[in-house]
This record gives structure tokens, C-alpha cells and sequence, in this order.
């Protein structure tokens, strides 16, 4: 208990002065969580990066381990297969969200990186070869094993960075999740999974204490990816030495709250016709801020308690016979329909709309994919104009205006390019008109702006429209930026600038 207590100690410490220190450096350099897009929930630029604290927190006391000779340390360092998949595929992961926190990775290579550890994990042993059954006898997985374990490890991964959408939220999930790991293995006498535990949790409060609400950092992708991959992996290796209702049943229940929104988001996606990877405002922290009138710190509090939930179901499975584990599992299936009722994810009302709206995303997907293409290979202002133009068509606009300017340029000096198309919506009544302008920004420099006018007499942008023009202001912002800073290395590139 010893050893537990100083790893706890030594965790949290560090995690607090590492988080203290990134976030000064973070304000310093510029390394801001800028609240310039409709998906966030914070209305000022924050530091992120702050997972670098729970990273080094968690890996502190176990590299101590090395070197200092207890029968704790004994036991860790004998475990090869543990520490590579733990120190290895922690550290790829955690690399690979600094990478995406400093200059953003696209899902193709955050999944590549992503099913590279998650196989890696499998050769190493960690492997789900039996699925838990509370009616009746474990499943064997045979040959279903890999796409089971790596499906897993992805998933958790991928859940963890989903539900970090408030301050505090995702340290407080994962803590829970901590939380029912180690006792468990309290329970069971598993020394090393204390262990770990003890590590990951002292990390995550130390964290905490900076992200609670209202949070001075973000953990951004580098903690949340690092957190869901140590329980994903821990959780496996740790379920194979236990009886068959942890075989997976229990990690589900513990991680009960990222895994429902994750999947969730999943159905909600692919219903409505939404790219699967996109950013939204549908979340179950959304819904209970925006349906039941929360404020951010009680929501982050409700869904602890909700957590709680979980975490004392899973502790009761371990010791439930088949009869005690149906019954469990029937009484959390029922809190779930109700709060699923009321945050309104069961309203059938609307569902006859459901295909219109999936046809009409697929359209606004497809007209993204090419305006965005367009804008990438654009050669000067005047080809991002033309790239941009098909969104008058598309969106059934009666104005489309674009305003480019360079970084050192007055803001009312550059180009404007600018359509106009009176006869989109001529039918509803003139005078009702929705304008909306969103900046062209790279960072925190303006470039310029995109605005739109619609006279087809609606109130208000619609939500999947909003994220898309999100989409192209950023292709825009970021093809602008790369012709400034191709004209400055190139004097004798001129980019004229004449409407």
C-alpha cells in the first residue's frame, strides 16, 4: 500500500507541475484552443496541450520503478509484454495527439496510427478471447479475437476523445473508469493493475485541478487519446486473469458513458447522412445543456453521477450470479431509455424528415468535397473565388461575397469577389433576409471573410450547413495563407488583387 500511495503521490505532482508549466509555455507561444467555430462550447482561446501533464504523470512513477529495487518494482519490470505495449504504444499515441494538437491530423492517419498500435497490442498479448454472457456460458472468440481487440482499443481510443467536449469532462470519465479498474484489482489482489491505476489516477487529478470548470487548459487530443488507449489496453490485459463477467462486460460498464455516446453519435451520423468524423453539437453533454437548461459545471456534474451509475454496476457484476447480472443490466437499460427519452435521441415525431435531411446532407457533402478540392489546388485569389462560386447554386443563395486581404494589409484593404442572384428565393416574402459571415482565419490571423445571404425566408442558418461553410472557410483560410507566404518567397509571383 506503500508503493501505491507514493505512486499516487509522485503521479499527481508531477501532472501538476507539468500542466502548470505547459499552460504558461502555451500562453506564451500562441498553443490556443481559439473559440472561432460554432462546435465550441468556450467562448475564449485556451491553452490546450495540457495532456503532456497526465502523460508524464502516469509514466513517472513507473519509471521509477527501474530504479528502485521493492518487490513492486520486481514484479512491473518483469513484465515485459506489459511495459512495451504500455511505454511504446503509450508513447505513439501520445505523440500522435501532440501532432494533431499543434498542426491537426486528418482521420486517415489518426486510424492508420491508431489500428498500427492496436495490432502491435495484439501481438504482444493483449488479446479478448472470451466474451462474457450473463445468461448462460462465456463465448471463445476463436478467430474473431483480432477484429474483436482491435475494434476495442480503437473504439476506446477514439470514445475517450469524442466525450471531451466540456471542462473536466473526459478526466472525470476516465477517473471513474480508473476508479472501478482499481478496485477490482484491489479485490483480486492484482498488483500491477493497482499499480497503474493508482498512476493514471493521481495523473488525471493533477489535471483536473487546471481543467475543472471553468478550465485555465485543455487536455486536447494528447490526453484524451493517451487515456483511452491505457484503459482500452489495461482493461484487456487485466480482464484475461478474471472471472468471465469481466471478460469484457465489466470494461464496457466502466467506460459506460464514452462507449453509449460514441456509438450514439454513430447511428445519429449515419441516419442524417453526416460524414462519420464530424464535429457536431449532439452530444449527450450538448443535449443536457441545450434541452434541460444545465449550466456547463452541472452538466459535467450530472454526467458524474451517471458514471457513478456505471461503475457500481460493474463493481456488482464481478459478484452477480446470470439471474443478478440480467437484473442489473435490465435497471441500467432502463435509466438509459428514460435519459435518452429526455434529451429527445427516442422523438419519433421528426422521423419522417430523417430521409430528407440524409439525402440533403449527402448533396451538401458532395458540394463541400468538390468546393474544397477546387480551393486547395487554386493558384491565386482569384481561382479561390471561382472555387468557392458553386456554393450560390448549391446553398440557393442571393448574395455570395468573399473579402481576402494579406496578414499586413489594412482590414478594409485586398479584393472582393462578390455574386449576386435576386431570383433565389423570390417566392417567400423580401424582406425577410438571414445574412451571415463567417472569417477566413488561419490561427489567429484574418485573412479575410466568407459571407453569405439567403432571402429564401428562413430565420436561421441550418446546422449542417453552418458546420460545411465551417469546412470551406477553413480550406480557404488555409490556401490563402500558403499563396501569402508563396508570394513572399517568390517576389516575382505576383497574385493580383483586382475585383
Amino acid at each position: 500500500m506503500v508503493t501505491f500511495f507514493v505512486a499516487f503521490l509522485v503521479s499527481l505532482l508531477v501532472a501538476l507541475v507539468l500542466t502548470w508549466r505547459v499552460r504558461e509555455r502555451a500562453l506564451a507561444w500562441g498553443w490556443l484552443d481559439q473559440a472561432n467555430s460554432s462546435r465550441k462550447v468556450h467562448v475564449r482561446a485556451v491553452p490546450r496541450l495540457g495532456g503532456i501533464g497526465i502523460v508524464g504523470g502516469f509514466f513517472a512513477p513507473l519509471c521509477a520503478l527501474f530504479l528502485v529495487d521493492s518487490g513492486v518494482g520486481d514484479q512491473f519490470v518483469s513484465q515485459t509484454s506489459l511495459i512495451v505495449g504500455l511505454f511504446v504504444g503509450g508513447a505513439i499515441i501520445a505523440a500522435l495527439g501532440f501532432y494533431d494538437d499543434l498542426k491537426g491530423a486528418g482521420a486517415k492517419l489518426k486510424f492508420s496510427v491508431q489500428l498500427a498500435v492496436a495490432l502491435g497490442l495484439y501481438a504482444l498479448g493483449f488479446r479478448i478471447e472470451v466474451l462474457a454472457n450473463p445468461f448462460g456460458a462465456e463465448l471463445t472468440l476463436g478467430l474473431l479475437s483480432l477484429p474483436l481487440t482491435v475494434v476495442w482499443v480503437v473504439g476506446v481510443i477514439n470514445a475517450l476523445n469524442l466525450i471531451d467536449g466540456l471542462d473536466g469532462l473526459a478526466g472525470g470519465v476516465a477517473f471513474f473508469g480508473v476508479g472501478t479498474h482499481f478496485l477490482l484489482a484491489l479485490m483480486r489482489g492484482d498488483v500491477l493493475l493497482c499499480l497503474l491505476m493508482v498512476a493514471l489516477a493521481g495523473a488525471i487529478l493533477g489535471f483536473l485541478v487546471f481543467n475543472f470548470n471553468p478550465a485555465s487548459i485543455f487536455m486536447g487530443d494528447t490526453g484524451s487519446m493517451f487515456l483511452g488507449f491505457v484503459l482500452a489496453a489495461v482493461s484487456i490485459k487485466t480482464s484475461s486473469k478474471s472471472g468471465t463477467a469481466v471478460a469484457l462486460l465489466v470494461p464496457v460498464m466502466a467506460l459506460g458513458l464514452p462507449i453509449m455516446d460514441t456509438l450514439l453519435a454513430m447511428v445519429r451520423r449515419s441516419l442524417l447522412g453526416r460524414p462519420m468524423f464530424s464535429a457536431d453539437k449532439e452530444h449527450i453533454h450538448h443535449r443536457l445543456m441545450s434541452r434541460l437548461l444545465l449550466s456547463h459545471r452541472t452538466t459535467v456534474l450530472v454526467l458524474y453521477a451517471l458514471c457513478t451509475l456505471f461503475m457500481v454496476t460493474a463493481l456488482a457484476l464481478h459478484f452477480a450470479n446470470s439471474l443478478q447480472s440480467a437484473l442489473l443490466l435490465s435497471g441500467v437499460g432502463v435509466v438509459i431509455m428514460v435519459l435518452m427519452r429526455k434529451l429527445g435521441y427516442l422523438d419519433m415525431r421528426h422521423i419522417g424528415a430523417v430521409h430528407q435531411t440524409r439525402h440533403r446532407n449527402l448533396e451538401l457533402r458532395s458540394l463541400v468535397r468538390s468546393v474544397t478540392s477546387a480551393v486547395r489546388a487554386a493558384g491565386s485569389f482569384q481561382e479561390v473565388w471561382n472555387a468557392v462560386r458553386p456554393l450560390s447554386q448549391g446553398l440557393s443563395l442571393s448574395a455570395l461575397e468573399l473579402r481576402l486581404r494579406r496578414p499586413h494589409e489594412d482590414v478594409n484593404a485586398g479584393v472582393v469577389f462578390e455574386s449576386q442572384h435576386p431570383d433565389a428565393g423570390a417566392e417567400a416574402a423580401l424582406e425577410v433576409r438571414l445574412d451571415v459571415r463567417l472569417d477566413v482565419k488561419e490561427e489567429q490571423t484574418l485573412l479575410g471573410a466568407l459571407r453569405l445571404v439567403w432571402r429564401d425566408g428562413r430565420a436561421a442558418i441550418d446546422r449542417d450547413e453552418e458546420l460545411a461553410l465551417e469546412v470551406v472557410a477553413d480550406a480557404v483560410a488555409e490556401r490563402v495563407g500558403q499563396l501569402v507566404a508563396l508570394e513572399a518567397a517568390e517576389p516575382e509571383r505576383i497574385i493580383a488583387l483586382r475585383r
